[in-house]
């Protein structure tokens, strides 16, 4: 059998001299891996970097077969941000995540059309870390354990909300959460109303990037034992330092 479909590299694993299995995240497949022969050989090493956009070929006898993967280059966002440590990091954190995160071979449409959005802008746009916090929710909703954060999970209203439950996933108000405080997770103002943002605010990022990853840690990395990736781990630093 053999499909054709488009991706984004997740990973790569050596196998034998000149090949590797590559993890992708496609349009209609979800994660998918193949063999790709040849993809360490000097003409297809920078096809297969992590965050790069490929046009994908799959082949195998029977569905279940690792099968053989081919791909043909699009987009080498890697080269686009190797220059910027902070943003390649940011690359290597989200498809990590990805590959971590979703079940193999199921289809997310729309949140692949989320993450390959993030990667076009990644090299462009300032906001990027604040951006990056907006997918890693995405991430959470679209694998069924989006936050809540339309009211207050204690008063019911739907303004002043500045804090999130870490045992519910709710939002709470400022007020209704101030006797909790320490006990609750950081709510940024962009999370709610991301597309008024023009200043980025580290002290912000770094909220956001707490909260995200904390319930990655809980709900999606439960095999890992709740530890984050070490690309992802990065990040965080790199803002409690910023926000400081």
């Amino acid at each position: 059998m053999e499909w054709l479909d488009e991706g984004i590299i997740l990973s790569t694993r050596r196998h034998g001299d000149s090949s590797a299995v590559v993890s992708l995240f496609t349009e209609n497949h979800g994660r998918h891996a193949g063999l790709a022969r040849g993809a360490r050989g000097s003409k297809s090493r920078g096809v297969y970097q992590q965050g790069n956009e490929a046009s994908v070929t799959w082949r195998a006898r029977l569905p279940e077969h690792l099968g053989s993967i081919n791909c043909e280059l699009k987009s080498a966002h890697a080269a686009k941000v190797i220059d910027d440590p902070l943003r390649l990091t940011a690359l290597s954190s989200i498809c990590a995540l990805a590959y971590l995160s979703l079940p193999e071979r199921h289809p997310y449409p729309d949140l692949y059309r989320k993450t390959l959005l993030f990667i076009n802008d990644l090299h462009e746009t300032m906001l990027w870390p604040m951006r990056l916090v907006i997918w890693e929710l995405e991430l959470l909703g679209d694998l069924g354990f989006g936050l809540d954060l339309s009211s207050c999970a204690l008063t019911g209203q739907t303004h002043d909300l500045a804090y999130v439950s870490p045992r519910s996933g709710r939002a709470v108000s400022k007020d209704a959460g101030a006797p909790y405080r320490k006990k609750l997770l950081r709510l940024p103002s962009f999370a709610l109303n991301y597309s008024e943002i023009t200043e980025l605010d580290a002290g912000e990022v770094f909220d956001g990037l707490k909260l995200t990853g904390w319930f990655i840690s809980r709900h999606l990395l439960v095999d890992r034992s709740g530890t984050l990736p070490a690309a992802r781990e990065r990040l965080l630093d790199q803002w409690s330092e910023g926000s400081k």
